[in-house]
């Protein structure tokens, strides 16, 4: 890489030409960071600032172009491959007034002074705005990417590439991501960085149901058992574990109580969050549990026939009295 490039005014680069600060745009600047020089544009309508370039222009046109007007090529590479031998010549060709070539005098002159080129080549980018949303992700193509936490509801600068999803605020770049194919993103689904989550959500995030129970098993033998009946629902996983983290936040609240109405709401068969609260709200967890139902007593009446009555009535020939 050289240190300086010297481009025209030209509007695909320069947003604003000026003599001592001129404005480039936002892709172009990019490509000079990346590859680490400096962009000069020449004076607007001073051909002079890059003569030579003017002059090899003409070159190039009379000694590649022209020569290969008439020819028909098939693919890019195949037009690349006729050009590069024409400029292999023209390179080579001996000067007419002075020695040397263009080749010796660019490993004379340039290519000791030219840096080596950065490992990765640069990519061009489109650029888009977004508003971090309310669960610190923002959407790219149906696809959510997170940001830190602390940028919600945000304006953020979105640098799209084949790769790459960059995310900056301010000029800083505070996100990055590999682009999920759009292929992949018919279903809105979530690229998130465990570091970007708030505290409390990346411990409900790493927590499982083995140390959930863990934590039922300390507060009590109902508790557990209820816990147990909860991961053995029938709901989507998630919704188990998060009906169970309510849960186990009730013993902050009502310490031992909890564990009188895990008990209570074992015996009525109730395996839900609000059931537990409703018990624990109406202070139902100090009433005496209530006894199992028994069978009640048969009465001795004329009018109550047995299942006798009826096996009778079903045989052949049988007749039905009603009284």
């Amino acid at each position: 890489m050289p240190e300086i490039i010297v481009p025209d005014n030209l509007k695909a680069g320069v947003t604003h030409a000026s003599r001592y600060e001129p404005e480039l745009n936002r892709t172009y600047q990019q490509f000079a960071q990346h590859y680490d020089v400096a962009v000069i544009p020449a004076r607007v309508r001073k051909p002079k600032d890059k003569a030579l370039v003017e002059v090899h222009v003409q070159i190039v046109e009379r000694r590649i172009l022209a020569p290969l007007r008439d020819r028909v090529f098939f693919s890019l590479s195949e037009a690349n491959e006729a050009v590069w031998e024409l400029l292999n010549t023209l390179n080579g060709q001996p000067f007419q007034k002075r020695p040397g070539s263009r080749r010796s005098e660019f490993e004379t002159l340039d290519q000791p002074l030219l840096r080596p080129l950065p490992a990765q080549p640069f990519e061009v980018a489109e650029w888009k705005h977004a508003t971090v949303g309310l669960d610190y992700h923002v959407v790219v193509q149906g696809h959510a990417y997170s940001v830190p936490h602390h940028h919600v509801k945000t304006r953020v600068d979105l640098r799209l590439t084949a790769r790459l999803i960059e995310i900056y605020r301010s000029g800083v770049r505070i996100a990055v991501h590999h682009r999920v194919p759009d292929a992949l993103t018919s279903a809105r689904q979530q690229t998130t960085v465990p570091d970007h989550m708030p505290a409390h959500h990346r411990y409900y995030r790493e927590v499982g149901p083995d140390q959930l129970l863990g934590q039922a098993q300390q507060i009590g033998e109902a508790t557990t058992t209820l816990v147990r009946a909860i991961f053995d629902g029938d709901q989507h996983p998630e919704q188990r574990k998060r009906v169970v983290t309510g849960l186990l936040r009730l013993h902050r609240e009502y310490g031992e109580r909890l564990e009188a109405a895990c008990r209570r709401a074992l015996a009525l068969q109730a395996h839900s969050l609000q059931s537990v609260k409703s018990i624990l709200k109406h202070r139902l967890d100090e009433a005496p549990l209530p006894d199992a139902p028994t069978a009640l007593p048969v009465a001795d009446h004329s009018n109550l026939r047995g299942p006798g009555y009826f096996a009778e009535i079903d045989e052949p020939g049988a007749e039905r009295t009603l009284n």
